[in-house]
């Protein structure tokens, strides 16, 4: 299994992904989350001119954000600053719809946009609403057509299952492992965590620091998927609940996801502060390094080919190393 890494997109992403490089690891992710971060093809365009050899991509892209010609543009920059290195995942959109107030897109709204902007990507011409297009760069404006680049898709259900079996490269999964990974021969699984020291209680400052951000999305995703009910059967979930409700109606999703993946905000800080900090191993690949080592063989078993984590907390290379370490133990 593959040990890669994901930044969710900050200034800092190009020189923690050339990081990621010097320690080993074999690809980074970044996240397409306009709302919070810089733009991630920015990002991704200064890391290919510090980094020789990791392979790099969005992970995932949301269709919704950008015309399909946009993000093809984009796609055949990258491949000629990073070549042979790059590789696009695509989603429906939580953090990167939720997060504004909008509801994930259809999965006929993915599937047809996938096909146009791989067709553009071929040099073909392409209908999108009701307009016939191509890519028409000049020779020196982009690389020549077609542009090869693996395309994998983030799906959980029976709908997403069928457009990636026919139009996908491979399965993107994150909090849930859906029963037909197997299917597939390029699974990367997104992971939050920290290795924890021998003895260290999951409440530890380090824990809260560095694991606290994944654990919260245990919070984000109960209350997104299943509403307020879900999240209160969850410990410290009334408290998380209160924080959240005391926000306009309109305005809660902002509540839930400031600070997503990067921080505990005052909902977080509440239910782990009333107990919930005892689910961090439950719902994060946090615990010893020898604990840590047995969930990715778990994983393994399961069908991920490429374990994915997202470092968190003030100290980037130690938790890049310790995860590492764990992972080739």
């Amino acid at each position: 299994m593959e040990v890669s890494c994901a930044f969710p997109t900050a200034l800092d992403s190009p020189d923690n992904i050339a990081l990621a490089e010097r320690l080993g690891y074999a690809r980074a992710w970044v996240y397409d989350t306009p709302q919070q971060s810089p733009d991630v093809w920015m990002t991704l365009a200064l890391a290919a001119e510090r980094t020789e050899r990791i392979g790099l991509g969005p992970g995932v892209l949301i269709p919704s954000l950008r015309h399909p010609m946009v993000n093809a543009a984009a796609t055949a920059t990258l491949t000629e600053l990073a070549p042979g290195r790059v590789a696009v995942a695509f989603g429906t959109g939580f953090t990167g719809r939720r997060a504004m107030g909008y509801r994930a897109i259809t999965w006929s709204y993915m599937d047809s946009y996938i096909r146009a902007y791989r067709g553009l990507l071929r040099g073909e011409v392409v209908e999108w609403e009701g307009a016939q297009m191509q890519m028409l760069h000049p020779d020196g404006h982009a690389p020549a057509r077609p542009v090869d680049v693996p395309v994998l898709i983030s799906a959980l259900g029976p709908k997403g299952h069928g457009v990636t079996k026919e139009i996908g490269d491979g399965l993107y999964v994150t909090l849930q492992l859906p029963e037909f990974m197997k299917e597939y021969s390029w699974v990367p699984n997104l992971v939050w965590g920290t290795v924890l020291d021998e003895g260290e209680a999951s409440d530890s400052e380090h824990a809260r620091l560095a694991g606290g951000p994944g654990w919260a999305l245990a919070y984000h995703g109960a209350y997104e998927f299943g509403g307020p009910s879900a999240v209160r059967e969850l410990p410290g979930g009334a408290e998380w609940m209160d924080a959240v409700e005391r926000a306009p109606e309109e305005r809660r999703h902002l509540a839930v996801h400031e600070g997503h993946c990067v921080e505990l905000n005052e909902a977080d800080e509440a239910a782990w502060k009333a107990g919930g900090h005892r689910m961090l191993q439950d719902v994060t690949v946090s615990g010893t390094r020898d604990q840590v080592r047995r969930r990715l063989d778990d994983f393994a078993a399961q069908g991920v080919t490429e374990i994915v984590f997202q470092p968190c907390g003030p100290d980037t290379r130690a938790e890049l190393e310790r995860f590492l370490e764990a992972a080739e133990s």
